[in-house]
Formats: structure tokens, sequence, C-alpha cells
């Protein structure tokens, strides 16, 4: 078995989602001070100081991230079995900016790799967004997939999906719909 980090890099004043608290990074201590050294030149950090939203960079949204109706359903009662699974890429890189990701699409793109779904399963959905808009005024308009084909996974069993965009859905399109499906039949995005 191979175990790939997809994680993405987190630096002070990185891009976040438009209402949520920057990034901002700084060194707590160095190793001089903890030393009572004097420092000469430049000092070499011992610890360092985060300032950011839990919703920064690669990231889980929780259940109960978008409704009232999943209050209790955070982060720390999710079972550590939804966050180690079997994985598929599917390629999306064909689509566009605020382009909609169906079901029908995501079964046609299991069958190409002549693979199906298995409950537990996390889908990656690997649109190329990232590469192509990261950090530039595009960034906040990826593609993302339609309510329906949130329920469509979620009906057969899959842990999560992730995707390399800001949203699970398409903003002021799929996406709160996304969040609230996902949230109520208990299938997590990252």
């Amino acid at each position: 078995m191979e175990i790939i980090d997809l994680s993405q890099e987190i630096y002070d004043g990185m891009p976040v989602y438009k209402v949520l608290p920057e990034v901002k990074i700084c060194m707590h201590a160095s190793h001089e001070e903890w030393n009572g050294e004097e420092i000469i030149g430049e000092p070499t950090p011992s610890v360092y100081k985060l300032e950011m939203s839990e919703h920064t960079g690669t990231h889980v949204d929780a259940l109960n991230h978008m409704r009232k109706e999943d209050k209790g359903k955070s982060i720390d009662t999710m079972p550590l079995s939804m966050f180690y699974t079997e994985g598929l890429c599917l390629d999306f890189s064909e689509k566009g900016l605020k382009e909609i990701i169906t079901s029908e699409e995501i079964q046609e793109k299991l069958k190409d790799i002549d693979q199906t779904l298995k409950a537990g399963d996390t889908i990656l959905l690997h649109t190329g967004h990232y590469q192509k808009h990261f950090n530039t005024e595009n960034w906040p308009d990826g593609p993302g997939i339609s309510a329906e084909a949130a329920r469509w996974m979620g009906n057969h069993g899959i842990s999560a999906f992730g995707v390399e965009t800001m949203s699970p859905g398409v903003p002021k399109i799929s996406n709160k719909e996304v969040h609230h499906i996902c949230g109520g039949i208990g299938i997590y995005a990252l």
C-alpha cells in the first residue's frame, strides 16, 4: 500500500477563503533566546506562532461545518477509520471554471479506469484547478460537484471525496447544498 500526502504548504499570507482570517506565521522564540545567548545575525527559530482558521489549506470539512442541524458532528467525533481508506483518483482536468461534475460523469470516469466504488472509499477529483489558478483571481471559481453527485456518492457509502479547489461544489451554484448533503449523510469533503 502507498500512503500519499496531499497536504498543501501552509505559509504566511497564503490565499484563504474570502471571509476567513489570513494566515500569520511568525517566530515566537529562538534557540538563542532560550539559551540566553546574544543574537548575532539571523536567530534560529525554535518555536513558531501560527494564527489561522482550521479551514486553511488542505483540511477536512467536519460534518457539522455548514448546518446547525449537524451540531455535535465535529471533527473530534468522527472515527479515525473515516480517514484511513482506499482511494480512487478521477481525472476531471478538462473541467473549466465553475463547471459542474455530475454523478454520470463520475460513473463514466470509473468505467474508464475499470474501477467500482466500494463502501468506505475516498474519491479524489482531480480538476487541475490548483495548478492552473492557485493564488490568482480565478482561485475561488473552481469546478465542483453537483448536489446530485454528492447524494449519489453518499448512497454508495463512500467515506469522503476530495478536491483541490477551494470548495467541493461550485460557489453560488451547488456548494452550499453539497455541504448540507455531506453533513446530513455522513460523508466529508477534503
